[in-house]
């Protein structure tokens, strides 16, 4: 029969370890112990003997099969295999500006190199400066790697926010900027949250459009005319009918492949202004800002583009509410040059989490002046030039007249339209 008694426990100390002496109080010279604490008797039958010991090999079995799971399990990649282990792997949201000149668009698409995008020159820099593995090049996700927002052929950004896990080395900022080119910059970075993700946690985007301030001229002025000086009263008309687009509207016309019973084609505009104008090489420019939840391709600059119509005089200031109705308008499509992506917003996120004493809030405050420094360097400077070597809103202003804001449009007038040159979507 199988006889249970007490064991009792005493510990020596040796040097350098502690020894477990157990000791049955029954006089059982080798003792096995339970996990209740009883020991088990040598005097036991053959039987239970025999199942004891298919327990223990059971139970030897069990923590193989776990410890090769565990082994698999945790085995990394052979890219992370190689990494320097000193440094930790951390959730970043990460602020980049840049100038869109040359490069077709932010997304990266690993299997057509041969157009460049920023996102190209950002994993190339990352990789340089030791932040990821090579192989998270091809596969992004393997780094959680989004982007907020994504801009097209020519768009530039002094506010996009990428997120991503990489490895903290020493003076990161530095390192990796090392290896961008001078018109592509990371301004900052934060810690942020496992489960953070730059697209779904932004609650809002604002982009700005920079335009020589002609495009308000009236449509019989010479429109190469650098002399021309925006006055007050036009710079209030304008202003006003911005407004106008504030709230939820229907912008089905204000992009393509979208019908008017789409529910993705409401969009909600927040704020839609001109600032002031100055004056760059002689000739006055100004800065339009637009913030909304979200926007769709083309819709920002048609926004821009139906507004100049009206304030030329091509088309009456009804067609802008008309243009949310169900009928199909004909609205023209700004030019992709001077666009772009001036700040995210993370509201919410900045409320649960930028409080807790781990997280910080993504404002972004102690970046100011760097963004307005790369601003003034290297975005406004190639709008700018780009604008008065090759004349984008003179030529296209040339084109408002082939347009039929009164009349339901048949068919698309801009033969660009479906094009996606300086577009911006998110």
């Amino acid at each position: 029969m199988l006889k249970l008694c007490r064991v009792v426990f005493s510990a020596q100390r040796l040097i350098p370890t502690l020894k477990i002496k157990v000791r049955c109080i029954s006089g059982c010279p080798d003792p096995i112990l339970t996990s209740s604490g009883f020991c088990l008797s040598g005097k036991m039958s053959e039987e239970s003997a025999d199942v004891q010991n298919k327990a223990l090999k059971r139970q030897a079995d069990d923590a193989l099969v776990e410890d090769k799971h565990e082994d698999k399990k945790l085995k990394p990649d052979q890219d992370e295999q190689s990494a320097d282990r000193k440094y930790p792997k951390k959730k970043v949201a990460m602020l980049i500006a840049y100038s869109g000149k040359g490069y077709y668009g932010m997304q990266r698409n690993a299997k057509n190199s041969q157009f460049r995008t920023i996102e190209d020159e950002l994993v190339a820099a990352l990789i340089k400066a030791g932040c990821i593995p090579e192989g998270h090049g091809e596969e992004m996700k393997k780094m959680s790697f989004q982007r907020c927002a994504r801009t097209d052929k020519g768009v530039s950004a002094a506010g996009q926010v990428v997120s991503l896990k990489l490895w903290m080395i020493e003076n990161i900022l530095a390192s990796i900027n090392t290896h961008l080119p001078p018109q592509i910059r990371i301004l900052g970075y934060r810690r942020v949250t496992g489960g953070f993700n730059s697209k779904n946690n932004c609650d809002a985007r604002t982009y700005s459009y920079m335009l020589p301030s002609v495009a308000f001229s009236p449509k019989d002025f010479n429109q190469e005319d650098t002399s021309f000086r925006l006055n007050t009263e036009t710079l209030q008309k304008v202003n006003r009918l911005f407004g106008v687009y504030k709230g939820t509207h229907n912008f089905h016309n204000f992009t393509s492949q979208k019908g008017p019973r789409d529910p993705s084609a409401k969009r909600y505009i927040t704020q839609m202004s001109c600032g002031e104008p100055f004056v760059k090489q002689e000739a006055e420019f100004a800065v339009i800002t637009v913030r909304g939840q979200s926007f769709m391709m083309h819709q920002i600059r048609k926004m821009i583009g139906l507004v100049i119509a009206v304030v030329k005089g091509y088309a009456s200031e009804g067609v802008i509410e008309r243009s949310w109705g169900e009928e199909k308008v004909d609205v023209p499509k700004a030019p992709g040059l001077g666009l772009v992506l001036e700040r995210v917003h993370f509201d919410r996120y900045n409320k649960r989490f930028g409080g807790d004493g781990i997280h910080e809030t993504l404002e972004w405050t102690e970046e100011e002046a760097p963004i307005a420094d790369f601003k003034e360097k290297h975005i406004y400077p190639s709008i700018v030039e780009t604008e008065l070597n090759e004349k984008s809103m003179v030529n296209w202003m040339a084109t408002l007249h082939i347009h039929d804001f009164e009349a339901t449009a048949t068919g698309n007038q801009d033969r660009k339209d479906d094009d996606d040159d300086g577009n911006a979507s998110d």
